[in-house]
């Protein structure tokens, strides 16, 4: 993608600080930009709300270098999970462990170097710029001094790998949903932490954007990040994940492989829909085909004949 000619020029708004257009080397991450191996484990974590459980006893590991996809059905618990595994709740019974130790260990600033979080929507009440948006991912790296050449190069990067490097001086509301998200990922990447926590990252995507998501989210797990994925789309999650977790009613039904989890029986008994799963034509994934007829049929009046039917006008 051709660069904008802000990016040769002053940065609006900020005397003295070009945004870089060429990224300088980075000897500690090789040719991948290799990220510190560091897992999060959830143990025996539960969230009630009442005398509901929206996550009921649930123990996970999300190891480095691999991408673990979440799938389930509307209210399963998988953005409630994200957000416990994020710090943003704190559990009601059972623990949550960034690198081993409790959250409690971790300050605001220090958990926020060890993982970043991509939201299912992000409100901004201002009309930040886009390059605004993207550099608040530095915060936990700045210390409330002015942005350093780093993180405008830091910037510089996660726009590149988003596509968003032409949106540069557009203002944040006017993007579309689409754009949003990316540019949402953006400030993601920016904050360069071990630990990725995407709550539905290709929800407002394009086919093509939403390949482009997970393919970075792949490259990210193979320089030894750990991106865990909530996702609606099954086939994403077949051609994308390490593992993925099938969640139901507060509870993770099944972990593991694709192949293992995405089966036919599975999913219907979690999603309440037939599928029929074959093999992807050009990947060795599942490919997975909701059937056009629910497995739980609404209720029908009888039908109406060809005499009862009404004549059109």
């Amino acid at each position: 993608m051709t660069q904008p000619e802000a990016y040769h020029l002053r940065v609006p708004g900020r005397v003295g600080a070009p945004l870089p257009s060429q990224p300088s080397p980075r000897p500690d991450q090789g040719g991948c930009g290799r990220l510190p191996s560091v897992g999060l484990q959830t143990q025996a974590v539960s969230y009630r709300v009442g005398s509901r459980a929206l996550v009921d006893d649930m123990s996970l590991e999300l190891l480095a270098g691999e991408v673990l996809a979440l799938v389930g059905p509307n209210g399963a618990g998988k953005s409630t999970l994200l957000r416990l595994l994020a710090g943003d709740l704190l559990p009601s019974e059972g623990e949550v462990r960034p690198h081993g130790l409790p959250l409690w260990a971790y300050g605001v600033g220090a958990l926020a170097k060890q993982r970043a979080v991509m939201p299912q929507s992000t409100f901004l009440g201002f009309a930040f710029p886009v390059l605004d948006v993207v550099l608040m991912g530095r915060h936990p790296h700045v210390d409330g001094r002015d942005e350093r050449p780093q993180d405008l190069e830091a910037a510089r990067r996660a726009m590149e790998r988003t596509e968003t490097l032409d949106l540069v001086e557009r203002r944040y509301p006017t993007l579309s949903g689409g754009e949003q998200a990316r540019v949402t990922l953006a400030r993601v990447l920016a904050q360069e932490t071990p630990v990725l926590l995407l709550d539905e990252p290709t929800a407002h995507l394009d086919p093509r954007h939403q390949h482009a998501t997970m393919a970075l989210a792949r490259t990210l797990s193979d320089c030894g990040g750990a991106v865990l994925a909530v996702l609606h789309d099954l086939n994403l999650a077949a051609v994308y994940a390490d593992r993925v977790g099938l969640m139901a009613d507060g509870r993770l039904m099944s972990v593991g492989p694709p192949a293992e989890v995405l089966t036919a029986d599975r999913l219907e008994a979690v999603l309440s829909i037939a599928f029929a799963v074959t093999r992807h034509p050009t990947a060795d994934r599942p490919l997975i085909v909701p059937m056009p007829t629910s497995r739980v049929q609404p209720e029908t009046s009888a039908p109406v004949t060809a005499s009862e039917s009404p004549s059109r006008p």
